[in-house]
């Protein structure tokens, strides 16, 4: 008779080293044990925000049914195969942003993920509100090796006056680690990718790192030999979760070298590693959050999909004109239409994100299960600037409803998100109760 001696499990912290580069993994069937003994078999919760800029076409947008039994609109429709994961939130308002002072589109964002009213400047004495993703960035901080992500799709400065005497700062980020503290985001895919996964030193010139960036080989190449190491030890399901896994990294790796060689249009402002096309530069980024989550480096991300005042076209979509003037479409039928190609692009693209997280396990079902997800914007109405009926979904674990909270802070919403992740939570901003959104 043959006796199979096990190895010892893997710690869940296991990494692929190799010449300063470094590569966590997904939860393998091997670090199970090590996982039950670090009192760990509960569910990893995740917090994601996805925003867009300049409002919705809310007649597209909003379900005319409440309840279970709601139909998806044209704007919603690519999230209907999700329908159980997907709750869309109704009625609440940014009443924090009635309470400041400056231009519609900074208040509004400057407030939206804090229900704290921003300061009225445009120089460096900003100030909000820590942000609800960042309360949970502080709470699982010492548990990942990034506290939080911060992307965006649009390069953008946190100086100067970007709206009517309103600080950039307002605009152009999401998150706020603390009332003072703006946490700028980050554009580059091959600087989030390093981040993540290299070793990059921040002391560097760009000119440096960039020098060095021609010459280096694949993170998966300078780990390569520690993987063949650990595939030995494997079973035949995390041999084969693994090979996945390491083939999504290497395919956003291989799309980020693309990027960086086929700058097919002369640039200031895009750093390289862009790709040209927006739906593949959206993709490519959310496909890093995945990644990103999958591997347990973080727990928290936020991204924009354009800031606030956005003026990006969209040919892809038969859209030439800039996003932030159509939405001042004055009831033109044209222009409406051209906006709500826009926001169904956006949808399209979230529920790519959505299927990404679905199709990716941890021990306690998919990524989807365990994460809390919103998406969504600070204002409604463009044309009018309006801060009431936001348009906003959650997405992760049970759903399949439309819930209508009418006159309701959105700060209620965060008190719900911060308890659904286990991050008990009486108040938050100018909240006033809890908006339960589980079902």
């Amino acid at each position: 008779m043959t006796f199979m001696i096990p190895s010892p499990p893997l710690s869940r912290r296991t990494l692929l080293h190799g010449a300063g580069a470094s590569i966590a993994l997904p939860l393998l069937d091997a670090m199970r044990p090590t996982v039950a003994a670090e009192g760990n078999g509960s569910p990893t919760h995740r917090v994601a925000v996805v925003y867009v800029p300049n409002g919705i076409v809310m007649d597209d947008w909003l379900p005319t049914d409440t309840g279970r039994q709601f139909t998806f609109p044209r704007i919603l429709k690519p999230l209907e195969p999700l329908r159980e994961h997907v709750t869309v939130v109704s009625g609440l308002e940014n009443t924090a942003s009635g309470k400041a002072q400056g231009g519609a589109h900074a208040k509004a964002s400057g407030s939206f993920l804090s229900g704290m009213p921003p300061k009225f400047t445009a120089g460096p004495d900003v100030r909000a509100g820590i942000t609800f993703d960042q309360v949970a960035a502080h709470q699982w901080a010492a548990e990942t090796r990034v506290p939080s992500l911060q992307l965006g799709l649009e390069d953008s400065r946190m100086v100067g006056n970007c709206d009517s005497g309103s600080s950039c700062a307002y605009t152009n980020c999401l998150s706020w680690k603390d009332a003072e503290t703006p946490l700028g985001v980050d554009v580059n895919p091959r600087s989030v990718f390093e981040r993540l996964f290299g070793n990059v030193d921040p002391s560097l010139s760009p000119k440096t790192r960039a020098r060095r960036a021609r010459y280096r080989k694949s993170i998966l190449d300078l780990t390569r030999q520690s993987t063949n190491q650990l595939v030995r030890k494997l079973g035949a399901a995390d041999q084969r979760k693994l090979d996945e896994y390491l083939t999504s990294l290497r395919e956003v790796e291989r799309r980020i070298t693309s990027a960086e060689r086929e700058q097919r249009v002369p640039t200031i402002d895009k750093p390289s590693g862009i790709p040209f096309a927006f739906p593949d530069y959206a993709r490519l980024m959310l496909d890093l959050q995945v990644i990103a989550f999958q591997s347990d480096l973080t727990r928290v991300s936020t991204i924009m999909f354009g800031r606030e005042g956005s003026v990006r076209t969209y040919p892809e979509i038969g859209v030439a004109d800039p996003h932030h003037p159509l939405t001042h479409h004055r009831g033109h039928p044209d222009f409406i239409e051209r906006v709500t190609k826009i926001n169904c692009l956006h949808v399209e693209l979230f529920a790519y994100f959505l299927k990404r997280l679905q199709a990716s396990q941890d021990a306690t079902g998919s990524l989807l299960d365990q994460s809390v997800i919103l998406y969504g914007g600070a204002l409604s109405d463009g044309n009018a600037h309006s801060s009431s009926n936001l348009p906003l979904l959650v997405a992760g674990g049970r759903g399949g409803q439309h819930i209508a909270a009418p006159q309701q802070p959105v700060a209620n919403l965060f008190v719900d998100l911060l308890n659904r992740v286990d991050i008990a939570t009486e108040s938050f901003g100018d909240s006033t109760a809890r908006l339960t959104t589980d079902a």
